[in-house]
């Protein structure tokens, strides 16, 4: 038997790319990277978008939220982490809000409202600029975005 399969952890996270006004709001989290609010389902959670709407409003104060119809985005990745490989997906979500005053958690370090250029640029991995590409093609399909 493959050790690493031995020692793999399947994960699942929900996130949502948050639009106030035409900015996205981003978190920067301990280990230096910039992504969108998201965190782990729990095992009692039934509902994508609840367990994204409660991970934002845990990580961020906000929870006057209107989710945008019709997207959920899934990413998938691997990392180590304790010894262990971690085989992570995450379901993203787009929502909006008129909250611009954000009380982020213990688990971030700071927070910025971005342009989707800018965020663009700002976000860190790969996968989450996939996202945003995604979420902003979504908005403009629907008449939300330029």
């Amino acid at each position: 038997m493959n050790k690493d399969f031995r020692h793999t952890v399947m994960e699942t996270s929900c996130g949502v790319v948050l639009v106030n006004l035409g900015s996205i709001l981003l978190l920067q989290y301990p280990q230096g990277h910039w992504d969108f609010p998201k965190g782990h389902v729990e095992e009692d959670d039934d509902d994508r978008k609840a367990t994204a709407a409660r991970e934002l409003a845990e990580e961020t104060g906000i929870s006057d939220i209107q989710f945008i119809d019709d997207f959920e985005f899934r990413t998938a990745y691997d990392f180590r982490h304790k010894g262990k490989r971690i085989d992570k997906q995450v379901f993203w979500y787009i929502a909006e809000t008129e909250t611009i005053s954000v009380k982020i958690s213990h688990e971030h370090q700071e927070h910025l409202w971005l342009e989707w250029e800018s965020a663009m640029m700002q976000l860190t991995h790969h996968e989450s600029k996939g996202v945003l590409a995604a979420a902003h093609a979504h908005m403009k399909s629907i008449g939300k975005e330029d």
